[in-house]
């Protein structure tokens, strides 16, 4: 007993739905959006360091983690993002970590921290902080520019 089964024809199909457009988000709004944020966490983390008296990595991942959030967030899924979120990460970390310097000079000297960053200035910073370089420092901006990368790139997807 065969059964004589006929295919539906070709018109009786439903057509699948459409893919809901993606979401490539606003390259200039998610740049800005990381700067602020970059700025923001700069100050909190030389503050953080400045309070503990010294540098911790969970900081500098607390970091990258804000400047990533933010230009993903904001800035959607532009390829360009996670990599303009590290390096704005690394200058975050490093500005936070310059903060740091300008704070403990001035607890040191007691003065205020305008007067640091009008005597000193901001190559003198620089300078400190290049005789206070060591390992860690380097991978505590290298752990802020991963977490940056990484929380940009999840936010855009």
């Amino acid at each position: 007993m065969s059964q004589n089964v006929t295919p539906p024809a070709p018109d009786s199909f439903t057509a699948a739905p459409a893919p809901a457009p993606a979401r490539t988000g606003n390259l200039g709004l998610g740049v800005v959006a990381a700067v602020v944020a970059a700025l923001v966490a700069a100050g909190a983390y030389g503050g953080i360091m400045n309070a503990i008296d010294r540098e911790i990595g969970y900081a500098a991942i607390g970091v990258g983690l804000l400047v990533g959030l933010a230009a993903g967030k904001i800035g959607g899924r532009n390829p360009i993002l996670p990599a303009v979120a590290a390096l704005l990460s690394l200058g975050a970390v490093y500005l936070g970590q310059l903060f740091f310097i300008a704070l403990v000079l001035a607890d040191y000297g007691k003065v205020g921290v305008g007067e640091v960053f009008s005597e000193v200035g901001f190559g003198g910073l620089a300078d400190l902080w290049k005789e206070g370089m060591d390992f860690m420092s380097y991978v505590f901006l290298a752990i802020g520019g991963a977490a940056a990368f990484s929380a940009a790139k999840k936010m855009g997807d």
